[in-house]
């Protein structure tokens, strides 16, 4: 068994089959998932929220992404801090800065970014980081604004100066696709030397697919095993060690109970 620990279920491109997607998951061994509530910004923030009540190996998230941060306002920062106390709701995430796109003005995302932080560590949730081309600012409003640790660095790519610098803060490290990717040499170099207690895996459905499925252009959570087997073969494990210590790390890190 295995859970993805990043997944996308309320996407669009799960509309017409959203069932067959969650029993595929299912028949290939995923145990959990955990369902972003991001969603298209403020003011619905209960996307991942509505799945994870109709389905039982579904959890979420909610929070506001960077690219939505200008949607952001006193009233969705209650409703998040009112909606953390759902007792399926295991983080606020996806949460951080994206300066690839325009999306939101940077000094907005940066704002949003420290209130949500503010909200997780009130409730006491870990949160979970997306960044993209803006690493160090990111890592420096963390180490200004989250002294708590606890979260996940979603879908890593860098080397080992960023991934020392994760886990200082005290995050979990999380792979997804891109790391069975031809060009992701030295990414994996990094993932083979990272310690095992601190590595997830996630599939970013329905994004990244991985090897060796690239021709199919809709991720899904059963492809988690892909990723997994690839971390196993790069750290010289059976897949069945690996996913044992992917999913024990998960329910540690937000407090379920293990099996």
């Amino acid at each position: 068994m295995i859970i993805d620990s990043h997944c996308h279920l309320d996407a669009r491109a799960f509309d017409t089959d959203r069932d067959e997607v969650i029993e595929r998951a299912r028949e290939a061994g995923v145990e959990a998932m955990l369902t972003i509530g991001t969603g298209d910004g403020p003011p619905d923030l209960e996307p991942a929220i509505r799945l994870a009540e109709r389905y039982p190996q579904v959890y979420a998230t909610v929070g506001v992404h960077p690219h939505d941060a200008r949607k952001a306002d006193d009233e969705a920062f209650q409703r998040l801090a009112e909606l953390l106390a759902h007792p399926k709701v295991l983080a606020l995430g996806e949460i951080g800065l994206d300066f690839h796109y325009d999306n939101s003005p940077h000094e907005i995302q940066r704002d949003v970014f420290i209130r949500q932080m503010d909200l997780a560590c009130a409730a006491g949730k870990p949160i979970i980081i997306h960044t993209r081309d803006a690493w160090d600012d990111t890592v420096e409003l963390l180490r200004a604004h989250w002294q708590d640790g606890g979260g996940i660095m979603h879908c890593f790519s860098g080397e080992d100066v960023e991934a020392g610098q994760v886990l200082d803060l005290g995050f979990h490290i999380s792979y997804a696709g891109i790391l069975t990717f031809n060009r992701s040499t030295d990414v994996r170099e990094t993932a083979a030397r990272l310690p095992i207690e601190r590595l997830l895996v996630e599939t970013d459905a329905p994004y990244l697919t991985p090897a060796p499925h690239r021709k199919i252009r809709r991720n899904e959570p059963h492809f988690v095993v892909e990723t997994a087997r690839c971390l196993a073969e790069i750290r010289g494990l059976d897949y069945d060690t690996l996913a044992r210590a992917t999913s024990a790390n998960f329910r540690r890190l937000f407090g379920l109970p293990t099996i």
